[in-house]
């Protein structure tokens, strides 16, 4: 299965490389922004607009509690709340130690879906990756952190209060 999800990864990363636009088949790239598909989603929990998404302050900064239904997904990945370590917009698993592939992939499809962010940098000393953003709405701010642990990756998004949830 770990050989699976790294060659899932590599395709994504290679389709996002090319510029090519995203198929509708969620396992051929590693992020869409359409409607969560039938199958298991890659947020936690989905809200259908700002009025029921809640807000929560945090160290980093005042976020949404959910993602919005537009974010970029990634294909394999399914909520995770037990590795949740405090408040987050989502925590989410994805099977296998691909930190850097996982992050890699967020840099270039985040970007692609707005939110810019200043590369991949260094990873620290646990093998984690954090990712800051931002968005086109003033003060519109995006942290993802990619972390592996135990077999997994995880992924923890803080999406910043300022920022559109529709």
């Amino acid at each position: 299965m770990k050989r699976f999800v790294l060659v899932l990864v590599a395709v994504a990363l290679a389709i996002a490389a090319c510029g090519s636009t995203a198929s509708s088949d969620p396992s051929s790239s590693a992020v869409s922004s359409g409607p969560p598909s039938t199958e298991a989603s890659a947020r936690s929990p989905v809200q259908s607009g700002a009025a029921t998404a809640g807000q929560t302050d945090t160290e980093w900064g005042r976020i949404w509690d959910t993602l919005p239904s537009n974010f970029p997904e990634i294909p394999g990945a399914h909520p995770a709340e037990e590795a949740a370590t405090g408040p987050a917009s989502a925590t989410l698993a994805i099977e296998g130690n691909v930190s850097r592939l996982v992050a890699t992939a967020l840099v270039g499809l985040l970007a692609k879906n707005g939110y810019p962010t200043a590369g991949l940098g260094a990873p620290l000393e646990d093998g984690s990756y954090t990712l800051e953003a931002t968005g086109a709405a003033p003060g519109c701010k995006v942290q993802a952190t990619v972390k592996p642990m135990g077999g997994e990756t995880f992924v923890t998004i803080l999406y910043g209060a300022a920022c559109p949830h529709e």
